[in-house]
């Protein structure tokens, strides 16, 4: 029986590719005009989630800081598709407007994850168990807040991420969770969810082994980016059906989320004496790098 908690609760407390082993050589992509196509095509498209709001701020934006400095560092972002942006800082949430200045601020349980919003409310990868193990030390949710007070409202067991839960998206009718991953694992897992969070299929990405898996996910331009750890840092791409196209040295592990036109909102962070502090970039799809950052134009 899911254990599923539908009412008000308290809040607990790149440049050059370099494929995997598992490749013999490198991704061409196929065949790169039809997936170059398909962004192109993508970017004038309304996007996925729902259409951006005539009055929204969000495409005026290139960069932006969080205000505040945080204990713990950033694992995720994502917007309202109008004025406001969401930060996930492990064990804080943050509203914040499209200039940083805070709206709201909430102290959560650690360990909480990347983030999506779907028809006004903030979802949220938890995982109050350890991460990268075999199956049996994990404790994963998907948590649910209110897009405006960030109130608490639900929590969402998802057992089936054995090896910890750490990033959600929402696409089409279905959010994608993505976590953990064993040493010596030599590919990543995208578990698929309806709406009421009744689980629907493990879809297998055969990526090679990516550090602690996968922590970040968005569906932007036509594709899915996963962000992951790494020495260099990892962006994964996939198509709509969740076939690997791409592996990009491109940091998005702390947060991407998708923007007006195809484009993209990448984040990061840096550790200070009062605290992590936090900012995310406008950015856009680039053939060979993934990605490349707008304000480095």
């Amino acid at each position: 029986m899911r254990r599923t908690t539908e009412r008000t609760c308290p809040i607990l407390r790149a440049p050059v590719f370099r494929p995997p082993a598992c490749f013999s050589k490198p991704l061409r992509l196929a065949s790169r005009l039809p997936i170059v196509l398909a962004m192109a095509l993508a970017s004038c498209a309304s996007p996925a989630t729902g259409p951006f709001e005539s009055d929204s701020r969000l495409g005026e934006i290139r960069s932006v800081s969080c205000e505040g400095a945080y204990p713990r560092h950033l694992q995720g972002i994502c917007t309202n598709r109008r004025d406001s942006i969401y930060w996930s800082f492990t064990d804080v949430l943050v509203r914040t407007d499209t200039a940083g200045r805070m709206i709201h601020r909430v102290d959560v349980a650690s360990h909480h994850g990347d983030l999506c919003l779907h028809k006004g409310r903030v979802y949220v990868a938890v995982n109050l168990g350890a991460f990268n193990q075999p199956p049996g030390r994990e404790d994963t949710w998907v948590y649910v807040y209110d897009g405006e007070s960030l109130d608490a409202l639900a929590r969402h067991p998802t057992p089936e991420l054995v090896h910890g839960a750490g990033g959600i998206a929402w696409q089409g009718d279905s959010f994608i969770v993505v976590g953990g991953l064993p040493e010596g694992t030599d590919e990543n897992y995208l578990y698929e969810y309806d709406e009421s969070f009744t689980f629907r299929k493990r879809h297998v990405l055969p990526s090679g082994h990516t550090d602690k898996g996968i922590q970040t996910a968005a569906f932007v331009a036509g594709h899915w980016w996963f962000g992951c750890y790494g020495t260099p840092r990892v962006m994964l791409q996939a198509d709509p059906s969740f076939a690997l196209v791409g592996r990009f040295e491109f940091d998005c592990a702390l947060g991407i989320t998708d923007l007006p036109d195809g484009r993209a909102l990448v984040a990061n962070n840096r550790r200070q004496a009062d605290g992590y502090v936090a900012w995310a970039q406008v950015a856009v799809v680039d053939e060979q790098r993934g990605f490349r950052f707008l304000d480095a134009e």
